[in-house]
């Protein structure tokens, strides 16, 4: 990419703050907690405006300069967990918000959005569902000028902390999720609706999730996103920019770690000289270097190709499998470049890797993935 001065001003702003955004990072995982202390920064640098118009307090910037900007605070937040909240503040709402609600839905909860005072959560992943996203028991009923919610949403990233979400559910059954799913946003607060204690996990620790509940729980025709029956083309439309905007952060990640290896191979010394000079480990470096250009071109041709509304299905499929299996490869490479250092809590790097490995299971695995692909070249 060929940044111009105003897309590298405005990545650079981010950097700026790349300092406070990681300080206590390792406290902070090892806590599970949620820094709001750092989404406050986040919010007043105006990342969570950038794809949306002024005229909600965003800053309308085009996707592949959104891109630019959230892969620097990859790069300069050492977070990964507030780097997750990010993305998904970004893309779970605000992003079928502006393509799919309606002028008083927009005008409602986007300027919150964008200046974070909201944070986000989408429910789509049921307890029985797992990968397969659209096996929906969850059930949104129309009775008496509203919609009845019941059913149960699982690992809803944000759902302890959020403040508004987009619910998939089926809506009629006899059309299947084709042509009977829909999304409804709900307010926590709203009767009916429960939103359950946070779930330790393995990585991404600042970043909670949770499940909901839903019983009995009453929205208003209002709150529909989009028409009746769209659910899958919400959905389809979400998760391009979830690859994108996601894992452009980890490409970030990946470059940070890849400067910290280099920086270590070079003053590290074993039997007398730098262990960057024995081969073995020169090479996972090298290796680094590769995965990191590989899964950053790969995102930004996907994302040329979806900014400029052309059909980028493969593509997608592609960047998203070698951008988070590229990042659990080099989280576990530079543990072994680190060595005893890398093993332990203080150095930060073991759980590089921690977090690095959710990436192959959300957003659609890497099983997934590869399936999708089989079946577009004709397997």
């Amino acid at each position: 990419m060929n940044w111009n001065e105003q897309q590298l001003a405005l990545q650079n702003t981010v950097s700026q703050l790349g300092a406070e955004l990681s300080k206590h990072h390792i406290e902070w995982d090892r806590r599970a907690e949620f820094p709001r202390e750092k989404w406050q920064l986040i919010s007043k640098s105006g990342v969570l405006g950038l794809l949306f118009p002024e005229q909600y307090g965003g800053t309308g910037q085009d996707l592949l300069t959104s891109m630019g900007v959230l892969e620097q605070l990859g790069h300069c937040c050492e977070d990964a967990g507030l780097n997750f909240v990010t993305s998904t503040q970004i893309v779970s709402i605000g992003i079928p918000l502006l393509r799919f609600g309606t002028d008083a839905l927009k005008q409602k909860y986007l300027p919150d959005i964008c200046s974070g005072e909201r944070i986000c959560a989408h429910a789509i992943t049921e307890p029985s569902g797992g990968s397969d996203a659209f096996n929906m028991s969850t059930t949104a009923i129309f009775e008496n000028d509203k919609y009845i919610l019941n059913g149960s949403k699982a690992f809803i990233s944000n759902g302890p902390i959020a403040d508004l979400f987009a619910v998939y559910l089926l809506s009629d059954k006899n059309k299947g999720v084709m042509g009977g799913s829909s999304v409804f946003l709900v307010e926590r607060g709203t009767p009916g609706f429960e939103i359950g204690e946070p779930i330790e996990k393995m990585g991404q620790r600042t970043s909670p999730l949770c499940e909901l509940r839903f019983n009995n729980c009453e929205i208003p025709v209002d709150n529909l996103l989009g028409n009746i029956g769209m659910g899958f083309s919400i959905l389809d439309y979400v998760m391009k920019h979830e690859v994108l905007c996601s894992f452009i952060i980890n490409v970030g990640e990946m470059q940070r770690r890849l400067e910290k290896c280099i920086d270590y191979a070079r003053n590290r010394k074993q039997f007398g000289q730098p262990i960057g000079s024995f081969q073995s480990v020169a090479n996972k470096i090298v290796d680094m270097k590769i995965g990191v250009t590989q899964s950053r071109e790969a995102l930004y041709r996907a994302g040329k190709r979806v900014q400029n509304k052309q059909n980028a299905t493969i593509d997608l499929a592609i960047a998203k499998l070698v951008t988070s299996e590229n990042n659990v490869t080099s989280a576990r490479d530079a543990i072994q470049i680190f060595g005893a250092n890398g093993y332990m809590v203080e150095y930060g790097i073991e759980k590089d890797l921690r977090n690095a490995i959710a990436g192959t299971i959300y957003s659609g695995s890497s099983e997934i993935q590869r399936n999708r692909i089989a079946s577009m070249i004709g397997l």
